[in-house]
């Protein structure tokens, strides 16, 4: 009972001293001022969000026009600094409320939950799994054989669980469902490229830009065995496509190093 006492009078002095400076009421509370830098800061990501899906072909032109001139616009409209008005006391007193509710719940429950748990665990649980596991995704796949999205999910958690011969037989069987799934000869051609079959894994991205011309995963792949093979011009004209693509693919920073070096070599013929 003693510790509480000390707890609650520590909360009380601590809410005091935060007070204090606020009862002034003459001294406005500062205002924070309008900062132009962050309105161009979002305009700027936003014009270049615009730009991707320009160059993705997913926007018409006509509304890709228009959204281009209304950020454009609303990116060096002034705004009026927000008048002075008096220091929030009431949400100070609130917050600081709370807050000691907060603590005080803490200390009187968290040492008896702490207490009860098992030797080993955590003192706040386990944190829940959000993606299905490899064997959540077996089992749904077991009662639904045709589902083309599970599949597709089981194969790519058995790439990342280097089951590289399963995730292939995966993608294969999602290609007898739909011979026209693009993420599956993405997916088949990784796997070929890293078991060391080039020409099957070129196979497989011919196919996937076949159906979709500017697929960034395809396109990455596809510059990359080129360049291994000495082909520069190939790999130039394959990721410069890829580059007006596929600006946040994870490759992207790798390919752009290669895509200057096979710049360089061609120059140097």
């Amino acid at each position: 009972m003693t510790a509480f006492a000390v707890f609650a009078l520590a909360v009380l002095a601590g809410g005091w001293l935060a007070y204090r400076p606020l009862r002034n009421a003459a001294r406005p509370w500062p205002a924070d001022p309008p900062d132009d830098r962050d309105d161009v800061g979002r305009s700027v990501s936003s014009l270049r969000d615009l730009e991707f899906a320009r160059a993705a072909g997913t926007i018409d032109p006509a509304d890709h026009a228009r959204l281009r001139a209304e950020l454009e616009r609303a990116a060096f409209v002034p705004r009026k600094a927000a008048p002075a008005s008096g220091a929030p006391v009431r949400t100070f007193a609130i917050a600081a409320l709370m807050a000691a509710l907060a603590a005080v719940l803490i200390v009187a429950y968290l040492p008896r939950e702490v207490g009860d748990r098992a030797p080993g665990t955590t003192v706040t649980g386990t944190v829940p799994r959000l993606a299905p596991t490899t064997q959540d995704l077996e089992r749904r796949v077991a009662a639904s054989p045709n589902d083309v999205p599970t599949l597709l999910a089981l194969a790519d958690s058995y790439r990342d669980d280097q089951r590289a011969g399963d995730a292939a037989r995966t993608y294969q069987r999602v290609l007898s469902l739909d011979r026209d799934s693009v993420p599956a000869l993405d997916g088949l051609a990784l796997i070929l490229f890293q078991s060391g079959e080039r020409d099957g894994a070129l196979v497989a991205t011919d196919r996937a830009l076949s159906l979709r011309p500017r697929d960034a995963d395809a396109l990455f792949l596809k510059g990359l065995i080129l360049y291994q093979r000495a082909d520069f011009k190939g790999a130039v004209d394959v990721w410069t496509v890829y580059l007006d693509v596929g600006e946040f693919h994870p490759a992207a920073p790798m390919v752009r190093s290669l895509y200057e070096n096979a710049k360089a070599q061609l120059a140097a013929k």
